[in-house]
């Protein structure tokens, strides 16, 4: 009976060593690699409500273990991470540390001030992206990044997975296009962490007058491009499980149309709909929630798709499927009247719409931008942390 509990101990013992190898171990969990470049610093943060580090944040992690925290800088949604989609989002104080908020969403550019530079020696990057070129996390890092470049502040980034990261889909940004939700000559899906993205960005001197900054990156521990990360903390309010992530990709091209994808009711992004369209056995009615306070087709019935009973493998293996959008497109009959200038900074070039509008399939328009993904993939390579 001993010999067989001492066996089982053992068992257990390996196995547990054999988890702590396999989870991932992200870039804020490394705290003996990055503690000591913070000693002496003036630190800001570039972080929201994903920058955990188990139950701890890392502004509290940072705090707790004496460093100089002197400001936040919160993205779309703010610091908690409540606010609807590019909602006007005021600087502050966060509550329980008494650290001034420093919004990228305060009415400015989104470029922090000449003050706000000069309060800190070094910005530590700890957010939890998606991997899409419309997702704005991205694009407020990169601005940040060309300001500390400016002001010759350190950059630190503490890497985290990216759920989207096994795939790379979607044309490359023209970038006459270039916006707040496209800001870099990447396709819509670009498959890297924002790590890499950083590096990439600094290699291929796409800061503003060629600026590079100094970056240092904290990669996580037992990631590869293979894997499939599930996040633990919804990125935003309208992405609030792993089925929006996956179909995030294929569904955010109706916020440049009068069609409903979820907005105000429990699924956003994982079902499509509007007052108009005919021959579905799906409806929905889309409410002002938290995160959604005036979500298109407000209070109306809407008549339409449900995606969300796909499965998350389904949804992977498609990668962006435009066919929702030809389908409601095709449905409503609209014309000119469908798209709104918005869909081309989506979506990045001005060939998909004239496709769409010319009665194309989503296969023969993705088969447009197969080049701009292989060209991609070459030129992203030597700025890879994780194994593809």
């Amino acid at each position: 009976m001993k010999k067989l509990l001492l066996l089982a101990i053992i068992l257990c013992s390996s196995f547990l060593c054999q988890a702590q190898k396999e989870r991932v171990i992200l870039g804020d969990e490394q705290t003996a690699e990055y503690f000591p470049i913070l000693k002496g610093k003036r630190i800001a943060i570039f972080s929201n409500h994903t920058g955990m580090i188990g139950d701890k944040h890392l502004l509290d992690l940072l705090l707790e273990n004496k460093f100089n925290v002197v400001a936040i800088f919160s993205p779309e949604h703010g610091f908690r991470g409540d606010a609807d989609a590019g909602e006007h989002v005021s600087s502050s104080v966060d509550k329980k540390t008494g650290v001034p908020i420093l919004s990228l969403y305060d009415g400015q550019l989104g470029k922090p001030s000449d003050i706000s530079m000069r309060k800190f020696d070094i910005l530590i990057v700890d957010i939890q992206d998606v991997g899409l070129r419309f997702y704005t996390y991205y694009a407020s890092m990169c601005r940040l990044m060309d300001a500390c470049a400016e002001y010759n502040r350190k950059v630190l980034i503490l890497d985290r997975p990216n759920p989207n990261g096994h795939y790379v889909d979607g044309p490359i940004l023209d970038m006459k296009y270039k916006s707040g939700v496209g800001w870099l000559p990447i396709p819509i899906v670009h498959g890297m962490t924002l790590g890499e993205l950083a590096l990439m960005v600094n290699g291929e001197h796409w800061l503003p007058a060629s600026r590079v900054c100094d970056l240092t990156v904290i990669p996580c521990k037992n990631y590869t491009h293979r894997t499939m990360y599930e996040l633990p903390i919804p990125p935003s309010p309208n992405l609030p499980n792993m089925k929006s992530v996956y179909l995030y990709p294929s569904t955010c091209y109706f916020e440049a149309t009068p069609v409903s994808l979820g907005r105000g009711t429990d699924l956003p992004f994982q079902v499509y709909g509007h007052p108009n369209m005919t021959g579905y056995g799906y409806s929905f009615t889309p409410r002002s929630i938290p995160g959604a306070k005036n979500p298109p087709q407000l209070n109306k019935l809407c008549h339409g798709v449900n995606l969300s009973n796909m499965s998350d493998e389904d949804i992977r293996k498609r990668g962006i499927d435009l066919s929702y959008v030809i389908d409601a497109y095709r449905n409503l009959n609209m014309g000119d009247h469908f798209f709104r200038s918005f869909f081309e900074l989506l979506v990045g070039t001005d060939y998909v719409r004239k496709m769409i509008e010319a009665g194309k399939s989503a296969d023969e328009i993705k088969a447009m931008w197969k080049d701009d993904v292989e060209k991609f993939k070459v030129q992203r390579k030597p700025y890879l942390l994780y194994e593809e």
